[in-house]
């Protein structure tokens, strides 16, 4: 999957905050496909955040080709929002769930091309029915609400 290093190294050479990498790896004399990849930006502090995607999973028995891929995702913390953008090319709009609960949201897509699912820990609980979402050329936005603390 490339080196992580390297890619931070280069990242800090560069001047650059953020930086992607991806890659294919076909097996069954190419009727499996896999899609791997992972994107480092700098967060708060000059801390490294990874976000990896793709349907190539390590398990304990090794590493596997799934049918279900990760999207890439970005959560921008907003004064009394959370936006969520997930690129999820290959699916139509009609083919998206989202599902808000707590501080987790839940987004799953499943079309004849493609599958896709995540699981995103938010950076503070959302209301579950103020949920906004739209979807254009393979991108997802999911705007959320920010609940309200007693006494805030």
């Amino acid at each position: 999957m490339g080196n992580l290093f390297e890619v931070l190294s280069k990242m800090v050479e560069e001047g650059k905050e953020e930086a992607t990498q991806t890659g294919t790896v076909e097996a069954m004399g190419g009727k499996l496909k896999g899609v791997y990849g992972f994107s480092v930006r700098l967060g708060l502090g000059g801390e490294p955040v990874v976000e990896r995607f793709g349907n190539i999973r390590e398990t304990p028995s090794g590493v596997q080709v799934v049918e279900t891929r990760e999207p890439l995702v970005d959560v921008l913390d907003e004064e009394g929002r959370i936006l969520v953008i997930a690129e999820m090319p290959g699916t139509e709009e009609k083919d998206i769930q989202v599902k808000a609960e707590g501080d987790i949201l839940e987004i799953t897509a499943s079309s004849e091309e493609r599958r896709y699912h995540k699981e995103v820990l938010l950076p503070s609980a959302v209301e579950p029915t103020k949920v906004v979402t739209s979807y254009r050329n393979g991108v997802l936005e999911v705007r959320l609400t920010k609940t309200q603390r007693a006494g805030a």
